[in-house]
């Protein structure tokens, strides 16, 4: 299961109902964040999700409001003794990693480990994968290098046992040496996985980090079950890298997504239904980010 909570769903300035953007994901024993706005330890401190573990952070760009509380979080850390390596994923991460380990008179005990990530072309790139899911990113359009990122569990081939009975197998033993092996033989016969099972896809989350609508955040997120996406403003402004509510829809439509976040929500939107129900115009099953709120995705 993969567990999301917003930790800051605002724009620009903070408000008194929205932080600075970041997203905590926590799947099995892994623990990480999408963004690291100012203040986001406390934010982190409040959802009682402990900061100790998280093992990576992703950046999606360098503007202040999406990394400023990586300066705290990491002299935190150290207060408390982290000794487990931090790696942190950005654009030009080996560059920015290193001039915030200059600021003040401070050197962390445990290692941070900055990894660069690819910000020109078309193309995903895997930026960190386990035997469960891994994590892609891919070039997006906004005024400094930036990405988006996708959360993708690993597909599993699950057993269909009205066939495997057609083949004389039932539940039992043998059935799991087939999902395992990926063959056996039985009564004489080799019975493949793939002639008795059927996909079962896995958990794809993306967050598009800030941008304008364009083509690489649709091809990543094809088919997702959730899109979390920049709505800075309730229309896309030509001189303000950033989308619109109802081009985000647009992009959750195309893509055939599942369901669609809008957050990076502008302060000027006292009231920001307004950008709910513009996008609704376009794709329905949309909902607004709110600091704490929390969702849960499982494999169907």
């Amino acid at each position: 299961m993969l567990e999301i909570t917003f930790l800051g769903t605002g724009s620009g300035i903070p408000s008194r109902r929205r932080n600075h953007p970041a997203i905590s994901l926590r799947y099995e024993d892994e623990s990480f964040l999408w963004d690291c706005g100012e203040g986001t330890q406390r934010q982190l401190t409040l959802a009682k999700i402990n900061f100790m573990h998280i093992k990576r952070i992703f950046i999606t760009h360098w503007h202040a409001d999406h990394w400023a509380g990586l300066i705290g979080l990491l002299q935190t850390m150290n207060l408390e003794k982290k000794k487990d390596p931090l790696y942190i994923y950005a654009p030009e991460a080996e560059r920015f990693v290193s001039d915030i380990m200059d600021l003040g008179y401070w050197g962390p005990r445990f290692q941070i480990i900055p990894v660069n990530v690819p910000f020109e072309g078309d193309e995903e790139t895997v930026v960190y994968k386990t035997k469960e899911f891994a994590i892609k990113s891919i070039p997006v359009n906004h005024t400094v290098p930036a990405v988006a990122y996708c959360f993708k569990e690993r597909d599993v081939m699950n057993v269909d046992i009205k066939k495997a009975g057609k083949h004389g197998l039932r539940q039992g033993p043998l059935i799991g040496k087939l999902k395992k092996r990926g063959s056996i033989e039985f009564k004489g016969k080799k019975i493949r996985l793939e002639d008795v099972g059927f996909v079962k896809k896995g958990i794809k989350v993306v967050y598009s980090g800030d941008t304008r609508k364009c083509n690489t955040l649709l091809k990543i997120s094809k088919d997702a079950d959730l899109l979390i996406h920049d709505a800075t403003f309730a229309e896309e402004f030509k001189n303000r890298m950033h989308t619109g509510a109802k081009d985000a829809a647009k992009i959750a439509k195309e893509a055939k997504v599942k369901k669609l976040v809008l957050t990076h929500l502008s302060r000027r939107y006292q009231d920001p239904k307004p950008l709910r129900e513009e996008a609704r115009k376009v794709f329905k099953n949309t909902v607004l980010a709110e600091d704490f709120m929390k969702m849960e995705l499982k494999r169907q």
